[in-house]
């Protein structure tokens, strides 16, 4: 239970934190016209006042989908991770603290490929357009959460070797 414990703690924190990453306007801030700016996905921000990012760009649908994905695999994975816990005789061949760790680990894919994406084309294209430009703090918060998600998957997968390993010696 250990293994799975400390895997539900680290699934419920990314979880937390790509929905907290997905939502904010601070993944990159620079200079603009004499005053600071920032930008998420959704809005950027200027003077105050923040606006919705309407232009239609492939590299920003590319992360927003990529970072929603990761957020209800993520999910998925942790009412997974719940119901290990649980021992129902109906599901003896079906083990859930493996269907676990395999969501948690496709949530980290999902979330390596939208900060991937998204640090591509700010390395390339917008680091160029904005000379005094830095990444903020829901970038990282991203960057985390996809670590959350990976140890998360982890600790699921190490619950299940455990179990199985116990199954089978029980067996004998």
């Amino acid at each position: 239970y250990s293994f799975m414990g400390g895997g539900l703690f680290c699934a419920i924190l990314g979880n937390i934190l790509i929905v907290v990453s997905t939502a904010t306007d601070c993944w990159m801030q620079y200079r603009l016209s004499g005053s600071y700016a920032h930008q998420g996905l959704w809005r950027y921000c200027m003077a105050n006042k923040c606006y919705m990012q309407t232009a239609s760009i492939a590299y920003w649908n590319a992360t927003r989908a990529f970072m929603i994905l990761s957020g209800i695999a993520c999910f998925a994975g942790v009412m997974a991770g719940i119901l290990s816990f649980a021992h129902f005789s109906a599901f003896e061949r079906f083990s859930r603290s493996f269907a676990a760790s395999i969501l948690f680990f496709i949530s980290t894919m999902f979330a390596l490929l939208a900060m991937a994406i998204y640090t591509g084309v700010t390395l390339s294209f917008l680091g160029k357009r904005f000379g005094d430009w830095s990444f903020s703090w829901s970038y990282i918060l991203g960057w985390v959460a996809m670590l959350m998600t990976f140890f998360a998957g982890i600790f699921y997968m190490c619950a299940h070797r455990t179990y199985e390993s116990r199954r089978v010696v029980g067996s004998r």
